[in-house]
């Protein structure tokens, strides 16, 4: 019956890769839809988009393991996607109009008056280099999914998941991506709703869950959280604070992502804008809030030795378990047919991060490179056959990034890669994107040095940071840094950089003329 399931799933998927590539006729429709979205179709596929495996796998075992505090993600992620939406997206779909672009490399080289194609090859190129790893990481999961629920071997399952998205994916473009989106997205906020419900009737309540989780850690139910509060301060210290204020700088990655920002240029009109928002908001709060309660519940329910002893790991280390929280709950509260709608749901939070990273890179290497910089008179015809190739190539990219991570660290390099690959994308942009939309001052010259310097602090903050102070004797710092995690101080890095540069560019200040009533169009 879970295979029935997962057959089912698949069917739909492929029909849908198949009726969106009857709709693709040139490269405007195959990167963004030809501009012809409506609200719900935007909203669902961004918020797919924007989640992946660690939503469906991440977040539901930050709530196993850490509890009530896992909700700041929640907070964040409200904060993020609202932001974007109500701050961000009407002035964005304005100006991407004015400019005729249909990619985020488009806009910032017509916003900034770019005369070369610098700042376009540097977009292209961090977007060429972070989305194969985001991706591979997202491979990586496929395999863990359908070993958790199969007990299939890891390297098969990643395979087989893989399949499909390259199948729909190279035919239908964007298109398909976002069909595929509304689709998948519905089957997770549905999922995520439902289990928290099926695990309380369970347990006999929240009476009965909580009285369990304070038999365990009474910790699990405070907004600190367990372990990081200092004797005698109620939970709450400085190394506390940090680690919430990191678990809602992940909202940050909403504001400016390509892979987001695209569904803002594929939508048919700013009227979109509004019913969006709310959209997105509730499909935010009702997943990411369920998730974090699966994971809670899921504690109550589950001992670690339990779920480690099913997911083959060692029991002592727990934010590695606790990622099998969600298939084995569902494996054991739920009928099979059921069950097997869970596999599909995890896949959905995958594949529709996938599908839209491979678009987006794709785009990058095709339009942004390859017909920009060097053929910029080649037919669509003969763009959108590049296109399905350059995708097909970095899928299979992609592919062997999540085989590499299974081979160099099974059990711990998923979601660390996840993070990662997604901080590079939001500290390479997301400064950039805030302040080409808010501020006349920000020049080409400065979004190149923004968008690099945000590039390199990622890989910097992560793996050079945390041994140069452990060096300099500043352990407590290391201890800060690693809850904080690399994208708030990349993206702080990359916002500085830009103001500073483009205040000392006094020639790209003068080419800048005229920036301000664009702006103020856009705003109105």
């Amino acid at each position: 019956m879970k295979l029935l399931a997962i057959g089912l799933y698949v069917a739909i998927l492929l029909g849908i890769g198949v009726a969106a590539s009857r709709k693709v006729t040139d490269i405007r429709d195959y990167f963004a839809a030809g501009k012809k979205l409506g609200f719900f179709n935007v909203a669902f596929s961004a918020r797919a988009t924007g989640e992946s495996a660690w939503l469906l796998l991440g977040l539901t075992g930050m709530g196993y393991a850490v509890g009530v505090k896992a909700f700041w993600v929640v907070f964040g992620e409200m904060i993020g996607v609202g932001g974007a939406w109500l701050f961000m997206a009407h002035r964005f779909k304005r100006l991407t109009d004015r400019y005729d672009s249909i990619t985020v490399p488009d806009y910032l080289e017509s916003r900034l008056r770019e005369s070369g194609h610098g700042l376009r090859l540097i977009a292209a190129g961090a977007l060429v280099v972070f989305v194969p790893i985001y991706a591979g990481a997202q491979v990586f999961a496929t395999g863990t999914a359908f070993h958790a629920f199969l007990g299939w071997n890891h390297y098969l399952g990643a395979a087989a998941g893989f399949a499909v998205v390259m199948l729909y994916i190279t035919q239908g473009g964007f298109t398909a991506v976002v069909w595929s989106d509304v689709f998948q997205g519905s089957l997770m906020v549905l999922g995520l709703v439902a289990l928290p419900i099926v695990a309380l009737s369970h347990m006999g309540g929240l009476d009965a869950i909580a009285e369990t989780l304070r038999g365990i850690d009474p910790d699990l139910l405070t907004w600190h959280g367990p372990g990081k509060g200092d004797p005698g301060s109620g939970g709450w210290s400085l190394a506390t604070i940090t680690s919430i204020v990191g678990f809602a700088a992940i909202g940050i990655g909403f504001w400016g992502s390509p892979q987001v920002f695209v569904r803002y240029i594929s939508m048919k009109n700013t009227g979109q804008i509004l019913p969006g928002t709310i959209t997105a908001l509730i499909w935010t709060l009702l997943a990411d809030s369920g998730a974090v309660l699966v994971g809670l519940f899921g504690r109550a329910i589950y001992a670690p030795v339990e779920l480690a002893t099913t997911a083959g790991y060692t029991p002592a280390d727990l934010s590695n378990v606790s990622q099998n929280v969600l298939p084995q709950m569902s494996l054991d509260l739920l009928p099979a047919f059921f069950a097997g709608g869970f596999i599909a749901m995890v896949l959905s939070a995958i594949m529709s991060t996938i599908d839209s990273l491979l678009v987006v890179a794709s785009s990058a290497g095709v339009r942004d490179y390859w017909q920009k910089v060097r053929n910029p008179g080649m037919s669509d015809e003969r763009l959108m056959k590049l296109s399905r190739q350059v995708t097909l190539a970095l899928s299979l990219v992609s592919f062997g990034i999540g085989i590499g991570i299974m081979l160099y660290d099974k059990e711990h390099g998923v979601f660390w890669t996840i993070l990662f690959g997604w901080s590079g994308i939001a500290a390479t942009f997301c400064p950039t994107m805030i302040l080409s939309l808010y501020w006349s001052k920000l020049t080409s010259r400065g979004a190149k040095f923004a968008m690099i310097a945000g590039f390199l602090a990622v890989p910097f903050f992560k793996f050079a940071a945390p041994p140069l102070l452990d060096s300099m004797g500043l352990v407590s710092w290391v201890d800060r840094l690693e809850d904080i995690e690399v994208l708030l101080p990349s993206f702080v890095v990359g916002f500085i950089v830009a103001i500073v540069v483009s205040l000392t560019d006094k020639p790209g200040r003068a080419r800048m003329a005229g920036v301000e009533a664009e702006l103020d169009e856009a705003r109105s």
